[in-house]
């Protein structure tokens, strides 16, 4: 595979440029990284965000596997 088909191969498998998917899994490691703060502090406090790890999860996945992203394979069977 050539260089430019490593970063356009699989982009290009859930319909997004390479730019387009950069900003897509950017945002999403945000919200990861938000999510595991979170979770991080109700470790330590239980009776704060009690469910907002379980919320953010829920929503990101309901993003990841809509539209074409559910058509995509996935990273293992690729």
């Amino acid at each position: 595979m050539s260089i430019r088909g490593k970063f356009t191969e699989h982009p290009a498998s859930v319909d997004e440029t390479y730019f387009e998917h950069m900003r897509f899994a950017a945002g999403m490691s945000a919200k990861l990284l938000k999510a595991a703060w979170c979770c991080a502090i109700h470790a330590v406090m239980p009776w704060r965000h009690c469910t907002t790890g379980s919320t953010a999860i829920k929503e990101m996945h309901a993003v990841v596997t809509a539209g074409a992203r559910a058509d995509a394979p996935t990273e293992a069977a690729a």
